[in-house]
């Protein structure tokens, strides 16, 4: 049963009701047919090990790299929104934190297939040598440790920022220090854990870029799960009315600049690499247009910006939640496609490998994610109901 409660924040402006949910939700809750295609996709996932342990850590890698990016990306939205005042995202802020909760999960993955897997994917960890300052920072000690030293930062802030939003009164100031330090270390971690995570697949190869355009992919896809989050959420009533077109809009512009962005980033690398034709960064685009791997290349555009950027045009499409809905949905298979473009070409340059293995790594990582962040959202009431900024993010309008 839910029952409504209505408050006044410090300002004494009438807040809209908020919905309590009294209800847990566990893997036991999961629908019967959920749950054994989940057991099937761990026990297909175990004994892939055996058959293609390379395939499966690579899957590994893949879905640890995207469940951290929705994490760090939720906390950087956070971030943003405290260090620039902003207050218009206030009423749905615990949206974005509880994806904080992903970050152990993904961390977890990462340093499985890196501990377990690190002979089979990284050609510098079974046995190749590297010269120079690359032979030094692409060393198996130095660079596992620098992995568990990343992990642990996140760690840090993630628990800060779950706790900095489990309190609202008298946080504006304490939230936005949080923030600002959380932004220099988000910039430095996310830049050299896509070097050492995933461009060092192939060690000769280099891009400047490449930290960009790794943060471009994790923002974009985290602000199309937030948006997935905030819709389903509001057609529950969880937000009772604070949460308007306005603040769907916004969403909607994020979404369709940041995939813009995404799009800058891709063109800008591959126009460089393409325009001077030096073998040693071309080779990374070779691969990834011979063999079937080019149709995947093309797919990836048209699903990270093409349709986002036909779709969300229009001011009134930014507004429609069956829009919104649809398009943030896309947006989060092409973050798996530009991930699976970048990982497996290493693995299986010959055929792009989608199958059994794939789907059943899919399936654990969406019921882990979705447990995850359901059960973050469940601690606590979603609007905060005490902090200083309620009273204008509910009087948010265009």
């Amino acid at each position: 049963m839910t029952t409504l409660d209505h408050s006044l924040p410090a300002s004494g402006t009438l807040v809209q009701p908020r919905v309590r949910r009294p209800w847990s939700l566990g893997f036991g809750r999961l629908p019967l047919l959920v749950r054994w295609l989940f057991v099937l996709a761990v026990g297909t996932l175990l004994g892939g090990v055996l058959m293609a342990p390379a395939r499966v850590f690579a899957n590994v890698l893949l879905w640890g790299n995207y469940a951290v990016g929705l994490g760090l990306g939720g906390m950087f939205f956070i971030a943003i929104h405290d260090v620039s005042g902003a207050g218009w995202a206030t009423a749905f802020r615990r949206v974005p934190a509880a994806f904080a909760s992903l970050v152990p999960f993904g961390s977890a993955l990462v340093l499985v297939a890196i501990f377990a897997g690190g002979d089979l994917l990284y050609p510098w960890m079974g046995g190749e040598h590297l010269e120079g300052f690359k032979g030094l920072w692409l060393s198996r000690p130095f660079a596992e440790i620098r992995s568990v030293v990343y992990v642990l930062t996140w760690l840090v802030f993630a628990r800060a920022f779950r706790r900095s939003n489990a309190s609202d009164l008298g946080g504006v100031r304490r939230d936005r220090r949080l923030g600002a330090a959380f932004l220099i270390v988000f910039a430095l971690s996310v830049w050299l854990s896509s070097v050492d995570w995933i461009m060092s697949l192939e060690p000769h190869w280099f891009s400047t870029m490449f930290g960009v355009y790794r943060f471009a992919g994790l923002f974009s896809a985290a602000l199309a799960a937030t948006t997935i989050a905030v819709i389903v959420l509001r057609r529950r009533g969880a937000f009772g009315t604070a949460i308007g077109a306005a603040h769907l809009h916004d969403l909607g512009k994020l979404m369709f600049a940041f995939s813009t962005f995404w799009m800058y980033i891709w063109f800008s690398q591959y126009m460089l690499i393409w325009y001077s034709n030096l073998a040693e960064e071309a080779v990374w685009f070779q691969l990834r247009t011979t063999n079937g791997w080019g149709e995947l290349m093309g797919l990836l555009v048209v699903l990270n910006w093409v349709i986002p950027f036909i779709v969300l045009l229009p001011a009134a499409a930014k507004m429609n939640e069956n829009v919104l809905l649809r398009v943030a949905a896309i947006l989060l298979v092409g973050h798996w496609l530009d991930l699976f473009v970048q990982i497996f070409p290493t693995v299986r340059p010959d055929l792009p490998p989608v199958g059994l293995l794939e789907l059943a790594a899919a399936c654990v990582a969406c019921v882990a994610t979705f447990l995850l962040v359901s059960s973050a959202l469940r601690e606590r009431d979603l609007t905060p109901e005490s902090h200083p900024l309620l009273a204008e993010s509910c009087a948010h309008h265009e």
